[in-house]
Protein backbone atom coordinates (compact mmCIF):
# COMPACT_ATOMS: atom_id res chain seq x y z
CA UNK A 1 0.00 0.00 0.00
CA UNK A 2 1.15 3.60 -0.63
CA UNK A 3 0.67 4.41 3.27
CA UNK A 4 2.98 1.71 4.07
CA UNK A 5 6.74 2.46 4.34
CA UNK A 6 9.33 1.80 1.41
CA UNK A 7 12.53 0.26 2.99
CA UNK A 8 15.18 1.67 0.77
CA UNK A 9 18.89 0.24 0.94
CA UNK A 10 19.70 -0.56 -2.74
CA UNK A 11 23.62 -1.30 -4.08
CA UNK A 12 26.17 1.89 -4.66
CA UNK A 13 26.31 0.88 -8.26
CA UNK A 14 26.97 -1.47 -11.06
CA UNK A 15 29.74 -3.72 -10.86
CA UNK A 16 31.19 -4.10 -13.58
CA UNK A 17 34.07 -6.22 -11.93
CA UNK A 18 37.15 -3.89 -13.07
CA UNK A 19 34.83 -0.94 -11.58
CA UNK A 20 31.62 -0.01 -10.31
CA UNK A 21 29.74 2.79 -12.04
CA UNK A 22 28.18 4.89 -8.80
CA UNK A 23 24.30 5.45 -9.56
CA UNK A 24 25.05 9.37 -8.70
CA UNK A 25 27.45 9.48 -11.43
CA UNK A 26 25.26 7.94 -14.01
CA UNK A 27 22.55 10.37 -13.29
CA UNK A 28 25.03 13.30 -13.83
CA UNK A 29 25.94 11.49 -17.18
CA UNK A 30 22.13 10.98 -17.96
CA UNK A 31 21.39 14.63 -17.37
CA UNK A 32 24.25 15.79 -19.25
CA UNK A 33 23.76 13.55 -22.42
CA UNK A 34 19.78 14.81 -22.05
CA UNK A 35 20.89 18.02 -22.06
CA UNK A 36 22.99 18.16 -25.09
CA UNK A 37 20.36 16.67 -27.04
CA UNK A 38 17.84 19.11 -25.98
CA UNK A 39 19.94 21.59 -26.38
CA UNK A 40 20.58 20.36 -30.01
CA UNK A 41 16.95 20.68 -31.08
CA UNK A 42 17.23 24.00 -29.88
CA UNK A 43 20.05 25.03 -32.26
CA UNK A 44 18.73 23.41 -35.01
CA UNK A 45 15.58 25.52 -34.79
CA UNK A 46 17.25 28.90 -34.34
CA UNK A 47 19.93 27.82 -37.11
CA UNK A 48 23.08 27.81 -34.48
CA UNK A 49 26.07 26.17 -35.68
CA UNK A 50 26.33 22.81 -33.88
CA UNK A 51 29.90 23.47 -33.44
CA UNK A 52 29.16 25.68 -30.96
CA UNK A 53 26.89 23.39 -28.91
CA UNK A 54 30.47 21.38 -28.54
CA UNK A 55 31.79 24.85 -26.77
CA UNK A 56 28.64 25.37 -24.84
CA UNK A 57 28.73 21.20 -23.60
CA UNK A 58 32.04 21.62 -22.15
CA UNK A 59 31.42 25.55 -20.40
CA UNK A 60 28.06 23.75 -19.01
CA UNK A 61 29.95 20.62 -17.29
CA UNK A 62 32.71 22.37 -16.10
CA UNK A 63 30.65 24.98 -14.72
CA UNK A 64 28.30 22.65 -13.03
CA UNK A 65 30.71 20.72 -11.54
CA UNK A 66 33.41 23.47 -10.40
CA UNK A 67 30.52 25.57 -8.99
CA UNK A 68 28.47 23.07 -7.42
CA UNK A 69 32.13 21.88 -5.67
CA UNK A 70 32.78 25.43 -4.50
CA UNK A 71 29.26 26.23 -3.56
CA UNK A 72 29.12 23.08 -1.22
CA UNK A 73 32.61 24.17 0.59
CA UNK A 74 31.59 27.78 0.85
CA UNK A 75 28.35 27.73 1.83
CA UNK A 76 28.10 24.69 3.58
CA UNK A 77 31.33 23.50 4.63
CA UNK A 78 34.01 26.10 5.28
CA UNK A 79 34.92 25.65 8.43
CA UNK A 80 36.44 22.07 7.52
CA UNK A 81 37.96 23.20 3.94
CA UNK A 82 39.28 26.79 5.24
CA UNK A 83 42.44 24.54 6.56
CA UNK A 84 41.96 22.02 3.77
CA UNK A 85 42.18 23.76 0.80
CA UNK A 86 44.36 21.13 -1.12
CA UNK A 87 41.35 18.56 -0.20
CA UNK A 88 38.46 21.10 -2.55
CA UNK A 89 39.25 18.92 -5.80
CA UNK A 90 40.20 15.77 -4.68
CA UNK A 91 38.42 12.68 -3.73
CA UNK A 92 40.15 12.17 -0.71
CA UNK A 93 40.28 13.48 3.03
CA UNK A 94 43.10 13.64 4.99
CA UNK A 95 41.93 13.94 8.65
CA UNK A 96 40.81 12.51 10.51
CA UNK A 97 42.62 9.91 8.81
CA UNK A 98 43.11 9.40 5.19
CA UNK A 99 40.14 8.44 3.32
CA UNK A 100 39.00 7.41 -0.24
CA UNK A 101 35.72 10.19 -0.30
CA UNK A 102 35.40 10.36 -3.93
CA UNK A 103 33.95 13.61 -5.27
CA UNK A 104 30.90 14.37 -2.79
CA UNK A 105 29.97 17.25 -1.55
CA UNK A 106 28.03 19.32 -4.45
CA UNK A 107 25.68 22.48 -3.92
CA UNK A 108 22.93 23.73 -6.89
CA UNK A 109 23.47 27.01 -5.98
CA UNK A 110 26.93 26.84 -6.38
CA UNK A 111 26.23 25.02 -9.65
CA UNK A 112 23.77 28.06 -11.04
CA UNK A 113 26.57 30.90 -10.26
CA UNK A 114 28.65 29.16 -12.15
CA UNK A 115 26.82 28.36 -14.83
CA UNK A 116 25.47 31.97 -14.93
CA UNK A 117 29.18 33.01 -15.13
CA UNK A 118 29.63 29.95 -17.69
CA UNK A 119 27.49 31.12 -19.74
CA UNK A 120 28.42 35.16 -19.80
CA UNK A 121 31.89 33.76 -21.00
CA UNK A 122 30.24 31.87 -23.59
CA UNK A 123 28.05 34.02 -25.01
CA UNK A 124 30.93 36.49 -25.54
CA UNK A 125 33.55 34.46 -26.66
CA UNK A 126 32.07 31.84 -29.16
CA UNK A 127 27.90 32.76 -29.39
CA UNK A 128 28.37 35.94 -30.28
CA UNK A 129 24.73 36.82 -28.70
CA UNK A 130 23.40 38.65 -25.66
CA UNK A 131 23.82 36.35 -22.19
CA UNK A 132 19.90 36.21 -21.77
CA UNK A 133 20.01 34.87 -25.30
CA UNK A 134 21.47 31.55 -24.33
CA UNK A 135 20.46 31.68 -20.61
CA UNK A 136 16.77 31.45 -21.89
CA UNK A 137 17.77 28.12 -22.96
CA UNK A 138 20.11 26.53 -20.97
CA UNK A 139 17.66 26.76 -17.93
CA UNK A 140 15.64 23.93 -20.66
CA UNK A 141 18.13 21.24 -19.83
CA UNK A 142 19.78 22.67 -16.54
CA UNK A 143 15.54 21.28 -15.12
CA UNK A 144 15.66 18.44 -17.07
CA UNK A 145 19.14 17.49 -15.34
CA UNK A 146 17.92 18.78 -11.75
CA UNK A 147 15.52 15.87 -11.79
CA UNK A 148 17.86 13.21 -12.13
CA UNK A 149 20.66 14.65 -9.99
CA UNK A 150 17.57 14.29 -7.35
CA UNK A 151 16.93 11.17 -8.34
CA UNK A 152 20.28 10.45 -7.37
CA UNK A 153 20.53 12.15 -4.14
CA UNK A 154 17.87 9.35 -3.52
CA UNK A 155 19.49 6.48 -4.51
CA UNK A 156 22.65 7.79 -2.07
CA UNK A 157 20.42 8.14 0.55
CA UNK A 158 21.50 11.61 0.88
CA UNK A 159 19.68 14.80 1.14
CA UNK A 160 17.00 13.16 3.10
CA UNK A 161 13.71 14.31 4.61
CA UNK A 162 12.26 14.71 8.15
CA UNK A 163 11.12 12.08 10.06
CA UNK A 164 7.09 11.22 9.03
CA UNK A 165 6.07 10.11 12.18
CA UNK A 166 3.75 7.25 10.58
CA UNK A 167 3.91 4.84 8.76
CA UNK A 168 4.23 6.47 5.75
CA UNK A 169 7.83 7.61 3.81
CA UNK A 170 10.69 5.76 3.20
CA UNK A 171 13.49 3.98 5.58
CA UNK A 172 16.62 4.52 4.31
CA UNK A 173 18.60 1.66 5.92
CA UNK A 174 21.84 2.94 4.37
CA UNK A 175 21.77 5.28 7.28
CA UNK A 176 20.73 2.50 10.06
CA UNK A 177 17.70 4.02 10.56
CA UNK A 178 14.50 1.69 11.01
CA UNK A 179 11.78 4.54 11.08
CA UNK A 180 9.90 6.47 7.85
CA UNK A 181 11.50 9.94 6.53
CA UNK A 182 9.40 11.89 3.38
CA UNK A 183 11.69 11.14 0.07
CA UNK A 184 12.48 14.99 0.11
CA UNK A 185 14.78 13.68 -3.31
CA UNK A 186 11.49 12.53 -4.85
CA UNK A 187 9.03 15.74 -4.06
CA UNK A 188 11.90 18.18 -5.51
CA UNK A 189 12.46 15.23 -8.68
CA UNK A 190 8.79 15.69 -9.38
CA UNK A 191 8.59 19.30 -9.38
CA UNK A 192 11.98 19.60 -11.36
CA UNK A 193 10.05 17.55 -13.94
CA UNK A 194 6.87 20.01 -13.99
CA UNK A 195 9.25 23.06 -14.40
CA UNK A 196 10.80 21.23 -17.57
CA UNK A 197 7.47 20.53 -18.98
CA UNK A 198 6.22 24.20 -18.65
CA UNK A 199 9.74 26.40 -19.82
CA UNK A 200 9.78 23.28 -22.46
CA UNK A 201 6.14 24.29 -24.02
CA UNK A 202 6.72 28.07 -23.28
CA UNK A 203 9.64 27.96 -25.46
CA UNK A 204 8.57 25.68 -28.12
CA UNK A 205 4.31 26.81 -28.17
CA UNK A 206 4.88 30.26 -27.05
CA UNK A 207 6.47 34.23 -28.46
CA UNK A 208 8.15 34.32 -24.65
CA UNK A 209 11.58 33.42 -25.93
CA UNK A 210 11.39 37.06 -27.95
CA UNK A 211 10.97 38.17 -24.53
CA UNK A 212 14.32 38.18 -23.44
CA UNK A 213 14.73 37.19 -20.07
CA UNK A 214 11.36 36.14 -19.44
CA UNK A 215 12.29 32.17 -19.08
CA UNK A 216 15.29 32.77 -17.56
CA UNK A 217 13.76 34.65 -15.21
CA UNK A 218 10.47 32.53 -14.52
CA UNK A 219 12.98 29.14 -14.12
CA UNK A 220 14.80 31.13 -11.16
CA UNK A 221 11.44 31.63 -9.63
CA UNK A 222 10.25 27.87 -10.03
CA UNK A 223 13.10 26.59 -9.29
CA UNK A 224 14.02 28.01 -6.50
CA UNK A 225 10.67 28.78 -4.75
CA UNK A 226 10.10 24.98 -5.18
CA UNK A 227 13.48 24.50 -3.03
CA UNK A 228 12.69 27.01 -0.51
CA UNK A 229 9.51 25.12 0.75
CA UNK A 230 10.18 21.91 -0.05
CA UNK A 231 13.99 22.73 2.40
CA UNK A 232 11.05 22.93 5.04
CA UNK A 233 10.49 19.12 5.14
CA UNK A 234 14.59 18.34 4.72
CA UNK A 235 16.95 17.75 7.01
CA UNK A 236 19.14 20.56 7.47
CA UNK A 237 22.62 20.22 6.35
CA UNK A 238 24.79 22.35 8.63
CA UNK A 239 23.27 21.02 12.06
CA UNK A 240 24.00 23.72 13.95
CA UNK A 241 21.88 26.10 11.21
CA UNK A 242 19.00 23.56 11.84
CA UNK A 243 17.54 26.07 14.64
CA UNK A 244 17.85 29.27 12.19
CA UNK A 245 14.55 30.81 11.10
CA UNK A 246 15.44 29.56 7.61
CA UNK A 247 18.16 27.29 6.94
CA UNK A 248 21.08 28.08 4.67
CA UNK A 249 19.56 26.44 1.36
CA UNK A 250 16.44 28.45 1.72
CA UNK A 251 18.70 32.12 2.78
CA UNK A 252 20.22 31.21 -0.61
CA UNK A 253 17.51 30.79 -2.26
CA UNK A 254 16.24 34.18 -1.68
CA UNK A 255 18.28 36.03 -3.68
CA UNK A 256 17.48 33.89 -7.15
CA UNK A 257 13.55 34.51 -6.71
CA UNK A 258 14.19 38.06 -6.22
CA UNK A 259 16.55 38.24 -9.43
CA UNK A 260 14.04 35.81 -11.44
CA UNK A 261 10.71 38.20 -10.71
CA UNK A 262 13.57 41.31 -11.63
CA UNK A 263 14.33 39.42 -15.17
CA UNK A 264 10.27 38.58 -15.65
CA UNK A 265 8.93 41.97 -15.02
CA UNK A 266 12.10 44.63 -16.19
CA UNK A 267 11.16 47.17 -18.70
CA UNK A 268 12.27 46.16 -21.96
CA UNK A 269 11.50 45.97 -25.79
CA UNK A 270 10.28 42.92 -27.50
CA UNK A 271 13.10 40.50 -29.43
CA UNK A 272 12.78 39.06 -32.71
CA UNK A 273 15.88 37.32 -32.72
Amino acid sequence: MLLNAIHWNPSEGLDLGILTIHYYSLMFLVAFALGWYLMKSIYNHENISIEKLDSLFIYTVLATLIGARLGHVIFYDWEYFQNHLLEIFLPVRFEPEFEFTGFRGLASHGAAIGIIVAMYLYSKRVLQKPVLWILDRIVIPVACGAIFVRIGNFINSEIIGKPTHSDYGVVFEKLGEDFARHPAQLYESACYLVIFIILWFLYWKTEKRFNRGYIFGLFLVLLWTVRFFIEFIKEAQVEERGTWLFNTGQWLSIPFIIAGLYFMYRPKKRKTA
